[in-house]
């Protein structure tokens, strides 16, 4: 049977505390970029909107976090992701559980994301 989880707290209560404070930083990191941005649970994982479309997902798992910023999202950072040894796909990166999380990276994706989300609606 799937977990539902009604928000990222209890997805979060999952994980042991060190990976905890881990998607806080990430929660934070997403929230800092504008003051429009919500969470909500999608597709059983922590997940962020901007201006009521999907912005990013993230989900933790035992050696990695999954970032999700959809095919555009990777496409535009490949690069970095490579530079960084960073595995990834057509629609997810996965950053290292051991390692420090890349919010510098992060920030980037996320303001690419926003920014591609207002072309659109324009």
């Amino acid at each position: 049977m799937k977990n539902t989880f009604k928000n990222i707290d209890e997805y979060f209560m999952l994980f042991p505390k060190e990976v905890q404070e881990k998607f806080d930083e990430l929660r934070k990191t997403i929230h800092f970029q504008n003051t429009e941005i919500e969470e909500y649970i999608g597709y059983q994982m922590p997940a962020f909107r901007y201006k009521e479309k999907p912005l990013v997902y993230f989900a933790g798992y035992k050696k990695h976090i999954g970032f999700y910023p959809g095919a555009e999202g990777i496409k535009n950072f490949e690069k970095d992701f490579a530079e960084r040894e960073y595995k990834f796909s057509k629609g997810a990166v996965q950053f290292p559980i051991n390692e420090e999380l890349p919010f510098d990276l992060i920030e980037r994706i996320v303001k690419f994301r926003m920014e591609e989300i207002d072309y659109k609606k324009s």
